[in-house]
């Protein structure tokens, strides 16, 4: 599976590095995902999602029915 948030859609983004020469080579800034599950109590299961540390907290502050439902209506899921 490719390295994109499942709720915030967060990816790989390009930059440079650049040294004390400010000589500038390509590299990759990654998001920090984690694999966790959550329940849903509503429909009384587990799921399995890819998610960064930011959609995490996003989750434990809102609550995972209505982040799922934001992340369904933009088209993440």
């Amino acid at each position: 599976m490719s390295r994109v948030c499942q709720i915030t859609g967060k990816k790989v983004v390009a930059g440079n590095n650049v040294s004390h020469s400010n000589k500038k080579t390509k590299r990759k800034f990654y998001p920090n995902l984690q694999t966790k599950k959550f329940y849903i109590p509503e429909e009384d299961k587990w799921i399995t999602l890819k998610v960064s540390t930011s959609a995490i907290r996003n989750i434990n502050k809102k609550g995972i029915s209505a982040v799922l439902a934001e992340a369904k209506a933009q088209g993440h899921l």
